[in-house]
């Protein structure tokens, strides 16, 4: 993990840790990749309850609560399914945040509508998710190395926004 990842990974780390919050990951073509970042800090076991590593639209379906429709409309790499992710997530792992990924790291996978190299990023709560699109393609080991740093970073914007917001109705 790069030294700015290790940054990410303990700022969060110490929100949600003031914060007394939980985060969990639903990953896809991450395989995993953001659970490790967010334990790479000691002491994450006090807000990271688990992930679910979902890379068959199956195991989306079963574990996550996505619909089967949005998949077979679509497919599994689009803001819909992200945001879905995040939803089951809290649900299933039953924490106050989570962070998803899906998308196509490559070689192969993408389609002329989806090129290889799209990636979906979502994090929040049920009631409320950011995503973001990421569409570089850098081969497969760097397109995740990217997707994982922009969804730590993803997240750690949407938990500075959210405990500003709380410490504005105290």
């Amino acid at each position: 993990m790069d030294f700015e990842s290790k940054i990410i990974s303990r700022e969060i780390s110490q929100l949600l840790w003031e914060m007394e919050k939980t985060v969990s990951t639903a990953e896809s073509c991450t395989g995993g990749r953001i659970a490790e970042a967010i334990i790479a800090v000691p002491g994450a076991s006090k807000y990271f309850k688990g992930g679910i590593i979902s890379y068959v639209d199956e195991v989306k379906e079963s574990l996550l609560g996505v619909s089967r429709e949005v998949l077979q409309e679509k497919t599994a790499v689009c803001e819909e399914v992200a945001m879905a992710m995040v939803c089951g997530a809290c649900k299933t792992l039953n924490t106050d945040f989570a962070i998803s990924a899906t998308g196509f790291a490559g070689p192969t996978g993408g389609t002329k509508e989806i090129p290889v190299g799209t990636i979906w990023l979502a994090c929040g709560t049920p009631d409320k998710q950011v995503t973001l699109k990421v569409q570089e393609d850098h081969g497969r080991d760097i397109n995740l190395a990217i997707a994982t740093n922009k969804a730590m970073q993803l997240f750690l914007d949407f938990l500075k926004n959210e405990n500003g917001t709380e410490e504005n109705h105290e």
